[in-house]
């Protein structure tokens, strides 16, 4: 009897543990179906959001160089680097509209959105007044340096001012932490097809050079009307009501070496074409600008990939180390090799492309053009390491290198431009991108694990 009872109590301890046991399972399995759902999920809007990005660059990579050719062609060598000559200036003051203030934001938002209000409308506010004080420094600088020269002036001044319509692209920040970037595209692309139209429109009435100027203002304002818009359809709080000093304070704290460090970004981007309108001549710029349309106008490639990738980069830092550091190695990898696909060709068919599109008159362009596109390694490269510094923190350390590589890019043109002109420029740059987001990670202790990931994505290639 005691043991037919202890035979029944067994088997039903058994059977719980059995059913509990099936319950652990299946509740297992579905946590894991559910977790690959999301991540699924989540890679899809990835490559949906990166497939918008690309739609965006390819578009105006496409008919942008179309339409610059077409411009170049109109405005002739001088017009036409004088034009980029102002567009290079403006540039190097365009870090205190901004500043620097996307990548932390972005971040912000994707570890918590439930303070967005505030954060995007602090972010505005805080860019509205820097494209102001922008604009007041290019102006200012400007006149300094070409005291004489009005056109030039003018041509400052308004594509300066730009940079207060750019405070609408906080809302931007807020598409990019929801892997949202289509309605990004869609203002910004409309913008972009309607001033297209009107550019060639200028063309054909032989409009004047600041005309295209102006077309170039009105299309970063009708890129941020639209973006305004869409934000406002999709139910959005208006950014004008969520100022807030001590976060104002806050994001300034962490985001001033970014500025410092976008600052020194623009210095070694944009420093050979303002070196050279001093040193040798808006027609040096014009020929040299030629050669860097073509060079540059891959960038929005690594751009796209990265903004897109960059949150799963952050969400992965959270959930754990060996998933954070293999996601930065496949992009650094990805990249790489994107780089070379496009650097290759190009390096021995530059005189033909610039010829061809370009024309005789840019025939020096071509030499400038295959050394100029060996850039692309280092640019793709630093691109594809950005997140790894912004998660880590280490926005000061990028601005310290950073700005040893603007240093030697300027030292390097001092000696090379009044030799070489545009080819000196081209050797600087390649030299100076590949010190600062190559060669200087393996100074410090804490990037030379990045250091190692490139060079692993360098060897993979071979």
């Amino acid at each position: 009897m005691f043991n037919a009872q202890a035979h029944c109590v067994f088997t039903l301890k058994k059977q719980r543990f059995r059913q509990t046991t099936t319950n652990l399972m299946l509740r297992k399995f579905n946590i894991q179906k559910l977790s690959v759902l999301k991540s699924n999920s989540r890679l899809r809007a990835i490559i949906a959001n990166t497939g918008w990005l690309f739609t965006d660059r390819i578009l105006r990579m496409g008919v942008g160089l179309l339409i610059g050719v077409w411009i170049a062609r109109y405005l002739r060598v001088q017009q036409y680097g004088l034009l980029n000559y102002a567009i290079a200036f403006v540039s190097l003051f365009s870090p205190f509209a901004t500043l620097g203030l996307d990548n932390v934001v972005v971040r912000d938002l994707v570890r918590d959105s439930s303070h967005r209000k505030q954060i995007l409308g602090t972010t505005f506010w805080l860019k509205l007044l820097g494209g102001v004080g922008s604009l007041l420094l290019s102006v200012s600088f400007i006149c300094l340096i070409r005291q004489d020269e009005n056109l030039t002036i003018w041509l400052v001044a308004i594509l300066a001012t730009a940079g207060i319509f750019q405070a609408l692209d906080t809302i931007d920040l807020w598409f990019q932490s929801q892997v949202q970037s289509k309605y990004t595209v869609v203002a910004k692309n409309t913008a972009f097809v309607i001033i297209t139209l009107i550019k060639v429109a200028l063309i054909k009435m032989h409009a004047s050079l600041i005309a295209f100027a102006w077309a170039s203002l009105a299309e970063i304002g009708l890129g941020a009307v639209g973006l305004a818009i869409i934000y406002k359809v999709k139910g959005h709080p208006l950014l004008v009501r969520g100022w807030n000093f001590p976060l104002a304070k806050a994001l300034l704290k962490e985001s001033w070496p970014y500025i410092f460090s976008s600052l020194a970004i623009l210095i070694y981007m944009k420093i050979d074409l303002i070196m050279l309108g001093q040193m040798v001549g808006d027609n040096a710029v014009g020929i040299y600008s030629a050669a860097t349309r073509i060079s540059e106008v891959w960038y929005f490639i690594p751009t796209a990939i990265t903004s897109s990738v960059s949150p799963s980069i952050y969400a992965a830092k959270q959930i754990s180390e060996d998933l954070y550091y293999r996601r930065i190695g496949q992009l650094l990898r990805l990249l790489v090799l994107l780089s070379l696909v496009i650097a290759l060709p190009m390096t021995f068919l530059s005189g033909t492309i610039t010829s061809m599109l370009f024309g005789n008159a840019y025939a020096g362009a071509g030499p400038i053009l295959a050394i100029h596109i060996w850039a692309a390694l280092f640019v793709f490269m630093g691109l594809a390491i950005s997140p790894w510094f912004n998660a880590e923190s280490l926005a000061h350390l990028s601005m310290y290198i950073t700005f040893m590589g603007a240093i030697i890019n300027v030292v390097l043109n001092l000696f090379l431009i009044p030799s070489y002109a545009g080819l000196g420029a081209a050797i600087a740059t390649v030299i100076s991108y590949g010190f600062a987001s190559f060669l200087s990670n393996v100074i410090h202790p804490k990037t030379r694990k990045i250091f190692r990931l490139q060079i692993q994505s360098l060897i993979m290639m071979r």
